[in-house]
């Protein structure tokens, strides 16, 4: 079984079982410690088990917060990706991503990257599209690409948009849209 990477159909179940793996682990772990206070009478052991125990509660936290806020966003059916195969032959196709600004958590479904700018399928429909697309624009200028990110909420609207568009080929490489990829991957969790 190949490994499953950033901006790959599954991604988002394989990242949440991977991190309640590990949570689940650090756990264990926390209540280890926590348990082998009680088989020592030396309280000086008693005193690192406990400060042990706290410790391995920072990473745990650090672990759970992403997994809590894309915890109710699941991958998409495979017929949903079936559908949007045909499109990866003529640019880049990135599925179950979850972007982030610092005020929002955008979880998409489809982000076509494409000479002429990305575009974004997002699932929320309680998102602050204008805010969302400010603050991805922003991080896009940050990284020296062109601020041309657009969220669509409506998958009727995201497909003309993409069957719309030319393949990649017919555009100068400038390296561009490698990079994007690269960015766009990089702001997902």
């Amino acid at each position: 079984m190949k490994k499953i990477k950033k901006g790959d159909y599954g991604y988002r179940n394989h990242f949440k079982r991977k991190q309640l793996f590990i949570i689940a682990l650090l756990a264990l772990f926390i209540i280890a410690q926590l348990v082998g206070r009680s088989f020592t009478d030396n309280d000086s052991v008693k005193k690192i088990l406990t400060v042990m125990a706290i410790v391995t509660v920072l990473p745990a936290a650090n672990l759970a917060s992403p997994l809590i806020a894309i915890f109710k966003y699941h991958t998409p059916e495979q017929a949903f990706h079936e559908a949007y195969m045909p499109y990866e032959e003529k640019f880049e196709v990135l599925y179950d991503l979850v972007l982030t600004t610092p005020e929002d958590v955008i979880p998409s479904d489809v982000t076509v990257v494409h000479p002429t700018g990305i575009y974004v399928y997002c699932i929320n429909p309680k998102l602050n599209v204008k805010r969302a697309e400010a603050g991805l624009n922003e991080l896009l200028k940050a990284n020296k690409l062109d601020p041309n990110l657009k969220i669509v909420t409506s998958r009727s609207t995201f497909d003309k948009r993409i069957h719309s568009l030319k393949p990649a080929s017919e555009y100068e490489d400038d390296g561009t849209v490698e990079y994007g990829v690269r960015v766009i991957k990089g702001l997902s969790m």
